[in-house]
């Protein structure tokens, strides 16, 4: 009986390795896979009967039948695209460290036969450069995700970087925070909190996080009405700091980034000479940093202190310039 049922999986992962529309393999392929890479040995009747067994237990095989060729694995528990979306969104993240994001790739790509995983590492060939060193990440998720759901404090060491582009603590005591909820902005991963020492939310990287621990303490309760998404929305960039609404005049040409950058509801009002006015809820820093990304087109009309603010940075950068 183990036996049987080993070769049953055996010649499941055959079939998900070397198997697809485009690579149907008869009875002989199937044997000479098992034989070499497992050291079992089944006979035709025996596979035939194994493959009828796969299909009872709902796995889509086409079979001789079907296809007058030999057999193959139609259906696979994620599509071809959704696992080339998948690894590129996971390769493509900056809060997943290059060896996680290798680790889960091949995961994903073991659902997949062997000719489209090649074709996925055929696609991205370029390493991304920005991605996150701190190896704790998945763990500090895990910390951080039981912290939310049994309602307890968390503590942990924040991290920063120094001039040697080392990571070191960014002050001596741990942080003692109350874990709401977990949010992903600008490709990285935030933790949402409150604190008994401040008034409404603050946001940390959960990847600048080390040694997570949960206390022995409760958090207090939320409204149900708050919505984390919607503080994560309003901090632009995540930086911190008061929201107000800012209205932008922006250059037409840039309507696409914005839209890719605040979703479709941001309020939109068309102005003259091939410009709109953009109206969002931010802080200052996020303003500012959104007007210098798009200097060539985008300007600060209201608040006028958000303004006044930003004309005054760039009259210091001027005058760094000419030094």
């Amino acid at each position: 009986m183990k036996e049987r049922m080993q070769s049953l999986l055996y010649l499941l992962e055959i079939l998900t390795k070397y198997s697809d529309e485009d690579h149907i393999l008869n009875a002989r392929e199937i044997q000479d896979h098992l034989l070499n890479e497992y050291n079992c040995t089944v006979d035709r009747r025996t596979l035939y009967t194994q493959i009828s067994r796969l299909k009872e237990m709902g796995y889509e095989i086409s079979s001789f039948e079907d296809n007058g060729k030999g057999c193959y694995l139609v259906e696979r528990q994620f599509e071809k695209g959704e696992i080339l979306l998948l690894c590129n969104a996971i390769h493509s993240s900056h809060f997943i460290s290059s060896k996680q994001s290798d680790d889960l790739i091949k995961k994903l790509l073991k659902t997949q036969s062997k000719y489209d995983q090649a074709e996925y590492r055929d696609r991205v060939y370029m390493a991304n450069p920005l991605k996150a060193s701190n190896k704790q990440l998945l763990y500090n998720i895990e910390i951080v995700s039981e912290a939310i759901k049994d309602n307890m404090q968390l503590s942990f060491t924040y991290m920063r970087y120094d001039t040697k582009k080392q990571l070191v603590p960014r002050r001596p005591e741990p942080y003692i925070i109350e874990p709401r909820y977990i949010v992903y902005q600008d490709s990285r991963a935030y933790v949402v909190v409150t604190s008994e020492n401040h008034d409404g939310f603050i946001h940390y990287r959960i990847d600048r996080m080390k040694d997570p621990k949960i206390m022995d303490k409760e958090v207090k309760k939320l409204p149900k009405t708050v919505d984390p998404y919607e503080y994560a929305k309003n901090k632009l960039f995540m930086y911190t700091g008061d929201t107000e609404t800012v209205t932008f005049r922006c250059k037409e040409s840039i309507i696409d980034q914005m839209i890719d950058i605040f979703g479709p509801e941001i309020s939109i009002i068309p102005n003259k000479d091939g410009y709109f006015l953009m109206n969002i809820k931010t802080n200052k820093t996020g303003a500012k940093y959104l007007a210098q990304q798009f200097m060539d087109y985008i300007t600060i009309i209201e608040p006028e202190g958000y303004r006044k603010d930003f004309l005054n940075n760039l009259k210091e950068s001027i005058k760094r310039y000419k030094d």
